[in-house]
């Protein structure tokens, strides 16, 4: 499997959960992110070595890089390379055996089967069979993580998953357009109308009692009714720097995915 290099669009929470895996099976894994990513799970997320140099989670490190060169020291180290690419052009340079998009986009963005011998995206956007070789369900339920090779994933609701009977009263959203201050930082416990941060001025309390399990970084540009956290009802810290279980089950569809394809003679 070592030979094998598998590249992931995203490094958020789920694109982190994915190349957790397969890093963990073998595979050599190469991920792309933005130069200012708007990750809220931070702690639990790969993209974090953008702005903090590297990032672990569960053993598993990554580190930035800025050329191949550095790919290739960093894949040497055992860890997990993170370079901010987001047209994708070191596709110029190497070949991987498969791209897998773990950018969650909601409508087609670029990823195709022209990139690598297997293409795999997770969540609405990208329809299988057609732009990419399998889709992977992402919404919460009876289906999550499921394979599909031909159409798309369930479309997107906005509507979170509910945990302990809180769904939408769970998140923080950016109440204006602006810049934010974290008041707090992940792992805080919070009371309902507790101040967390603010956004030019303007006030994001919880919803909810329980812990702050995701944050976007201070003093990142926001736009009104974003997604800038949440708050974990269940109120355990550790969760707040652990993969979550729906990371997980898209995680297993991914693998899954990757080996079913690799097996039909995608890879030569």
């Amino acid at each position: 499997m070592n030979r094998n290099i598998v590249i992931v669009r995203g490094a958020g929470d789920i694109g982190t959960a994915i190349a957790h895996r397969l890093h963990n099976c073998g595979f050599r894994l190469l991920l792309l992110e933005v130069e200012q990513p708007l990750v809220v799970r931070r702690k639990a997320a790969f993209a974090s070595a953008v702005l903090e140099s590297e990032a672990e989670v569960e053993g598993v490190r990554a580190v930035r890089v800025n050329s191949r060169v550095d790919m290739d020291r960093v894949w040497d180290t055992g860890s997990i390379p993170v370079l901010c690419d987001r047209e994708c052009r070191i596709l110029d340079e190497i070949s991987p055996t498969a791209v897998i998009d773990a950018t969650l986009a909601k409508r087609y963005t670029g990823t195709n089967k022209s990139m690598a011998p297997i293409t795999i995206a997770a969540g609405p956007g990208f329809e299988a069979g057609v732009q990419v070789d399998a889709v992977i369900e992402t919404k919460r339920g009876h289906n999550l993580g499921r394979i599909i090779y031909k159409g798309f994933a369930e479309a997107d609701t906005g509507i979170p998953g509910e945990i302990m009977g809180y769904g939408s009263e769970r998140l923080l959203k950016a109440p204006v357009n602006g810049i934010i201050t974290n008041l707090l930082d992940i792992g805080s416990r919070v009371k309902k109308g507790e101040l967390i941060a603010t956004v030019s001025g303007e006030p994001v309390k919880a919803q909810i009692d329980g812990v702050v399990r995701g944050l976007i970084a201070d003093r990142s540009s926001v736009v009104a009714g974003q997604k800038i956290g949440d708050v974990d009802p269940r109120s355990i810290v550790e969760y707040c720097h652990t993969i979550s279980d729906k990371s997980r089950a898209v995680a297993g569809g991914v693998l899954e995915a990757l080996l079913h394809l690799m097996n039909k003679g995608e890879v030569k």
